[in-house]
């Protein structure tokens, strides 16, 4: 009956954040993937995760980890200084939140492993995307990093806002409103930069 409902859980997350990529990204919408017995909540003295939180958190450490992993080769790659600074602070926006977000499964009584590792999930930087990185430079590369960031805010904003709508646990319903809020500013500063669509430069 858990792992059902977590299932289900994980599902009614991914579908109400929109499971298919941007339409701009080019990548196919990848299908859910099954829930592992990982993500299931421990019951071993923690307050037990509800599914949702449960798949809400799980997800968004994956994705922000891959996305600190490309955006930690801008100050090698990226050919604007413009895109080396921006990078540099969301890279340490991301960090923070992934400070907030290992406490948190660990109060869930949840590994801090990747559960979707080997799964092409819609807005998360694959390790194509960062083997592709470390092979360019300049422009290239900024519109490369502009592109998958971009879409990985808006999918985590999305996956987010479904988590302050749908999950149950105070902290974690907390550290999903902050994140929707920060989201907002930070698609409106790519839009900005040079080499994303519609910036300047």
């Amino acid at each position: 009956m858990k792992a059902a409902r977590s299932t289900q859980a994980l599902s009614l997350l991914l579908l109400l954040a929109g499971c298919a990529a941007p339409a701009d990204t080019e990548r196919p919408a990848a299908p859910v993937p099954p829930v592992s017995a990982t993500t299931l909540p421990s019951t071993t003295g923690r307050a037990p995760a509800d599914p949702t939180d449960a798949a809400w958190a799980q997800l968004m450490t994956p994705m922000n980890e891959q996305a600190v992993a490309l955006l930690s080769l801008a100050g090698q790659h990226a050919g604007d200084p413009r895109v080396r600074r921006w990078a540099a602070g969301l890279r340490t926006a991301q960090n923070a939140e992934l400070a907030r977000l290992r406490p948190l499964l660990a109060r869930m009584g949840l590994p801090d492993t990747n559960v979707h590792e080997g799964h092409d999930m819609p807005g998360m930087v694959s390790e194509r995307d960062l083997e592709r990185a470390a092979s360019v430079k300049g422009r290239a590369f900024d519109r490369l990093l502009t592109a998958r960031i971009r879409d990985h805010l808006r999918q985590t904003a999305q996956v987010s806002r479904s988590e302050t709508e749908s999950g149950t646990r105070p902290d974690a319903k907390r550290l999903a409103t902050d994140l929707v809020s920060a989201r907002e500013g930070e698609l409106a500063e790519v839009g900005l930069l040079p080499g994303a669509s519609g910036g300047t430069g």
